[in-house]
């Protein structure tokens, strides 16, 4: 059987591969950062433990922004931080266990939290934490594109800050569920913010499927890294059942805490 091609058919084909050989390649553990208003979810691949995790954004992307995932990791020194979408009960056990490790952390909140437990707010304040701007509402902030709503939801949630502290909230920011574009970084660096992400973080936000003692403690000491900046939920029942022991942990480890200021200079 003769099967014929005629010359239109060549190009066509010939076209095609030129178009998906011009397609950039990402490998599966770094892929390119995102660009313009394209969104983008922060992503970590633990692969060696006690090590960095690979990172779907790589440093030297994010530093020109003021946007930061990691300290120096040649220090084992770790950076707490906790995102806090409303009080579940566990916030007084985990203020006492920073207090006994005299750990600092940075607590990002959501607008409810304010209206709904001002005492804790001040109690983090009062006992040296640092409140963080995790927006009013928590929406998908890679959506929002135009610098006036985006400021909208920063400033909406320091206006609450000023009213419950009684002066300005720090500029440090953090997007709901990592989820953020090029443009919310150079917004968030414009308006003075420093972008914070996590290097280190575990399945610990779905209250009705909660890990137990054993496998967080597990989890959470063979992904500690020099450096570390971790990301816990407050609302975790695990979390506050196991922070005092998790923290004592890490210092038989050789780890200490650090503030973030030292990280990320003046906020």
């Amino acid at each position: 059987m003769v099967i014929r091609i005629n010359k239109r058919t060549v190009a066509i084909f010939l076209a095609a591969v030129l178009v998906f050989c011009a397609l950039p390649y990402f490998p599966d553990t770094q892929t390119a950062p995102v660009a313009g208003n394209a969104s983008g979810d922060w992503g970590l691949s633990f692969q060696t433990p006690g090590k960095t995790p690979v990172t779907n954004v790589t440093r030297e992307y994010l530093l020109p922004y003021d946007a930061y995932f990691v300290g120096d990791e040649n220090e084992k020194v770790i950076y707490l931080t906790f995102d806090a979408g409303y009080e579940n009960g566990n916030m007084p056990k985990i203020l006492d266990a920073l207090n006994k490790h005299n750990a600092q952390a940075v607590f990002f909140l959501v607008g409810n939290f304010f209206d709904r437990e001002p005492e804790l707010v001040r109690r983090m304040v009062s006992d040296g934490h640092i409140i963080g701007n995790h927006t009013l509402k928590h929406p998908d902030m890679s959506k929002i594109s135009d610098k006036e709503s985006f400021e909208k939801e920063l400033s909406a949630l320091s206006d609450k800050y000023r009213e419950v502290i009684g002066e300005d909230m720090p500029k440090l920011y953090r997007p709901p569920q990592g989820k953020f574009s090029e443009t919310n970084l150079r917004h968030a660096k414009e308006l003075g913010y420093k972008t914070i992400f996590w290097s280190l973080a575990y399945a610990d936000w779905d209250n009705n499927k909660q890990p137990s003692r054993e496998n967080a403690l597990k989890i959470l000491s063979e992904r500690i890294h020099p450096g570390a900046v971790v990301l816990l939920h407050s609302t975790s029942k695990t979390n506050g059942q196991i922070l005092d022991e998790l923290l004592t942990k890490w210092e038989e480890m050789g780890y200490t805490f650090g503030r973030i200021e030292d990280m990320v200079g003046k906020i």
